[in-house]
């Protein structure tokens, strides 16, 4: 594959989903904003390249299948309560792909608190939905979407990465990194319903302690530039 792969950032009209789009594509990879409404990823879109610096990739948007069909890579980043619908919407395009998903399980009223879902964690059922077919890898569970956007922002909080294909789980620590951000492999895909559960206790902290963006840090590993 010649240059960069483009990415699809299925839900990228939200807040996470359009702060990696907008890294992403000052970084050089040519990015295209999924939504349900193609008009609504075509606007999010035109708005996100507004911000881009001079020598960045293509920045456009699509409807979700659409957008999901011209990437190589599609990353998932919409509420759990839409994941399925979300999902199903895009199953057939993702197929012989690297699947990331960026979603949390989170039971309101009760936000703060760690839930497992029925098939383990979300990332497991994105799997279990999308088949053998497709690499599903978890990654971004733990970031603050607040400061995304903002390209002079350096991330202090680190990003650990699960799955069963370790080739796939380095394409997400390639890209964490071209994001900003320190990654690390944490293991196996079972391993993201710990991931997962680490946002619920992060919401706590940010309500406790009055702030708004709470990460984690690994220590004990020396530390590379992303």
């Amino acid at each position: 594959m010649l240059g960069k792969p483009t990415l699809a950032v299925i839900g990228g009209t939200g807040a996470e989903g359009s702060g990696l789009a907008l890294r992403w594509a000052a970084a050089g990879y040519p990015v295209v904003i999924g939504s349900r409404s193609a008009e609504k990823a075509a606007g999010a879109a035109a708005e996100l390249r507004a911000l881009l610096p001079a020598g960045s990739a293509a920045l456009g948007g699509e409807a979700n299948l659409a957008a999901a069909a011209a990437a190589q890579i599609v990353v998932l980043s919409v509420p759990y309560s839409a994941q399925v619908s979300t999902i199903n919407q895009i199953a057939v395009a993702c197929q012989r792909k690297v699947f990331i998903t960026v979603g949390v399980p989170l039971q309101p009223p009760k936000v703060s608190t760690a839930w497992r879902p029925p098939g383990g964690s979300a990332a497991q059922e994105a799997q279990a939905q999308l088949g053998d077919g497709v690499q599903v890898v978890a990654a971004f569970q733990n970031i603050s979407a607040g400061h995304l956007q903002d390209l002079s922002w350096v991330p202090e909080c680190d990003v650990l990465v699960t799955g069963d294909d370790k080739e796939a789980k380095q394409v997400a620590i390639e890209l964490a990194r071209a994001a900003g951000f320190f990654a690390l492999d944490a293991g196996p895909l079972a391993n993201a319903s710990v991931v997962e559960g680490l946002t619920a206790l992060l919401i706590g902290i940010n309500i406790r302690h009055k702030v708004k963006g709470s990460g984690i840090r690994i220590t004990g590993i020396p530390r590379q530039e992303p």
